[in-house]
């Protein structure tokens, strides 16, 4: 597992928000083998733990952003990417070499 330090302001004065894309890419992952617990019990304990919510932006616009993204195939990325953009440009935490490589408000 992979460690993230947040800065004070950002811990203090921001939403975080997790795209329901990422929470499908947990059960995806969890069926697979790749990750022990199943979505409901991972993004529950992000809820509790860091009082993450699930982003609401309207799925039309989320796709419709998602079809403008043609640096991958990868439909979690593009989504993912997509979710962001839609929240006014939001910086996304990855560790994903060719997100952060695209698009410009993503860091690690």
């Amino acid at each position: 597992m992979s460690v993230a330090c947040l800065d004070a302001p950002i811990a203090v004065w921001s939403d975080l928000l997790l795209s329901p894309m990422s929470y499908l890419e947990f059960d995806y992952l969890h069926r697979r083998g790749r990750v022990r617990y199943p979505a409901a019990e991972i993004f529950a304990n992000l809820s509790t733990t860091f009082g993450i919510t699930l982003c609401n932006s309207p799925f039309p616009a989320v796709a419709g952003m998602a079809t403008t993204i043609g640096w991958t195939s990868d439909p979690f990325d593009r989504l993912v990417v997509a979710q962001a953009k839609a929240n006014q440009e939001s910086p996304l935490i990855t560790a994903d070499e060719l997100i952060r490589a695209h698009y410009l408000p993503a860091v690690w």
